[in-house]
């Protein structure tokens, strides 16, 4: 189940706690320990093409964007 579902679902059932709490003990998303899903693109929510040297955490694209704003140089 995508994130999204899950949470829209959330809130459809919040003022339902006996049903809410059925939901998250069978529904809840596992926490990663491993894989291509433990990281994710902090400004684009992107799995591929990650970036965690010095503490980017982000995607190649979304870095792009911004590498000359943080200080990045691109040399030919």
């Amino acid at each position: 189940m995508p994130a999204s579902n899950w949470k829209k679902i959330l809130k459809q059932i919040k003022h339902k706690p006996a049903k809410m709490h059925r939901f998250l003990k069978h529904n809840r998303p596992k926490e990663r320990t491993t894989g291509k899903a433990r990281r994710r693109c902090e400004r684009t929510d992107q799995f591929g093409g990650h970036i965690k040297q010095y503490g980017i955490n982000m995607c190649r694209q979304a870095f792009r964007e911004i590498a000359e704003e943080i200080g990045f140089k691109k040399y030919h």
